[in-house]
């Protein structure tokens, strides 16, 4: 059986309407961190010109 995400407990994946979350509290737990971006971040790809102004030794 699956774990939550945030708190750990089980997730019965047949009855539970909030799934991969074990309740709509987790769910919104989850989605205030990434809200937050305190725990969650997706990061940015880098470019190529950022690459340059790198190596130029500025």
């Amino acid at each position: 059986m699956p774990l939550c995400p945030v708190c750990d407990a089980p997730v019965n994946l047949e009855t539970t309407p909030t799934v991969p979350f074990c309740s709509d509290r987790c769910r919104l737990i989850d989605l205030g961190r990434w809200l937050d971006e305190s725990s969650y971040s997706v990061p940015e790809p880098r470019r190529a010109d950022d690459d340059s102004a790198d190596d130029d030794g500025a």
